[in-house]
């Protein structure tokens, strides 16, 4: 009777466990490097915003490969990163700056491929800018380069690519 009980305890635990090994074995990888153009113009803009930046462009990536390739890799190139407002490290080199008040047309764009799980490559490339300097909204320094990984992100989804 007793190994009944310890039978039905390990059963549900090892569902549990195949079923995480599956998902892990299944979750999308997606490197991101940045471009040329960009990498001279990252000390400007700042180390660290410019790699929190491509983390936010992973998790956006990520999550839309998870929906729509499950097991994909992104081989992902940041050409152009543009912020809405000034980032730390340009108020820092530019006193004049003004964090509020100087506002400019942001966003990003991203060339690379997707490699599916069966090994089929397709080749992507994104970009969204603001149109003009009035269709610039909200506070955040980058809203913009935010708004183009979404959108590139829900390009992924609907298989655009």
């Amino acid at each position: 009777m007793n190994s009944m009980r310890r039978l039905a305890f390990f059963a549900p635990l090892a569902a549990t466990l195949a079923a995480a090994a599956m998902a892990q074995a299944q979750a999308p990888t997606v490197n991101v490097t940045v471009g040329p153009e960009l990498q001279r113009q990252v000390e400007k803009l700042g180390d660290r915003e410019v790699n929190e930046q491509i983390a936010g462009l992973q998790a956006e990536v990520g999550k839309a490969l998870e929906q729509r390739y499950p097991g994909a890799t992104a081989n992902l190139i940041l050409v152009d990163l543009k912020p809405n407002r000034p980032t730390m490290e340009q108020v820092r080199q530019t006193p004049g700056l003004d964090p509020i008040n100087s506002i400019s047309i942001g966003g990003a764009a991203i060339k690379g491929e997707i490699v599916t799980a069966d090994g089929q490559t397709l080749p992507v490339q994104y970009s969204y800018f603001s149109p003009n300097i009035a269709d610039v909204w909200g506070y955040s320094v980058w809203r913009d380069a935010d708004r183009a990984f979404e959108r590139f992100g829900n390009q992924i989804e609907r298989g655009r690519f």
